[in-house]
């Protein structure tokens, strides 16, 4: 049982880090567009960024959540 859990530990915290990334990514494509184009594209790769960045709190919290259940079963 435990091992299941923390697979989806792993799992999510790799799914954090990929959210992570995606996320500064789509934000430094935004800073680059901004100079270059004055702005024109940006609310494209902005709605990319946020979706990115709540992404990434989605799965930390499911990887709390996660902990949490297995600190109340192994306790």
């Amino acid at each position: 049982m435990n091992a299941i859990f923390i697979i989806l530990i792993a799992f999510f915290s790799i799914m954090v880090l990929v959210s992570l990334v995606r996320g500064i990514i789509a934000f430094l494509q935004t800073t680059k567009i901004d100079l270059e184009n004055g702005g024109e594209n940006s609310q494209a790769l902005q709605a990319k960024q946020n979706q990115a960045m709540f992404a990434r709190i989605k799965y930390q919290a499911l990887a709390i959540v996660v902990i949490a259940v297995l600190l109340v079963v192994n306790s």
